[in-house]
């Protein structure tokens, strides 16, 4: 945009729309923080890093790939895998295929964490965000979502 042109504010209407999302942005994230540090001990970051590895082949991904997963920089997966390290819920190893990537692998400790935790953040998932929904306005969030993610990222392979 340049200087001459003026700014394209937003409407009552999208002002309202957008404030709602920013609200459900930083509480939801919150409330699912709380509910995983109280349930677990763990943050919700975490969970995410061990749930990202519990579902990829063999319980291992790339840390760069993690990382993307995870939504998170490489420099703050680093910090974080080095706390599940010290319980024992993942390991590092080089990548054998490729010794300038490292691999994270998630350990049977960190499985059985993963499997203890998931009752409770599903639960939790459903309560905040699907049980206040109707199925339409589920399929709704989900398209709404995507196309949000996309406009940021449009080579986004998280999506699925």
């Amino acid at each position: 945009m340049d200087d001459s042109q003026e700014p394209r504010w937003l409407t009552e209407e999208e002002m309202r729309t957008w404030l709602a999302l920013v609200s459900v942005l930083i509480r939801l994230s919150t409330a699912l923080d709380g509910q995983l540090q109280r349930d677990a001990g763990i943050s919700h970051f975490e969970y995410q890093v061990m749930a990202g590895l519990s579902m990829s082949p063999g319980h291992t991904m790339r840390m760069s790939e993690l990382a993307a997963l995870s939504d998170g920089s490489l420099s703050r997966l680093s910090h974080v895998v080095k706390r599940l390290e010290k319980r024992d819920w993942v390991r590092r190893t080089p990548d054998p295929a490729d010794g300038r990537y490292t691999l994270a692998i998630l350990t049977e400790e960190g499985w059985e964490k993963v499997v203890a935790t998931a009752p409770g953040h599903v639960e939790a998932v459903r309560r905040f965000v699907f049980d206040p929904l109707t199925k339409a306005q589920a399929r709704q969030l989900c398209d709404i979502g995507r196309r949000i993610t996309l406009a940021i990222d449009p080579d986004d392979t998280c999506l699925g």
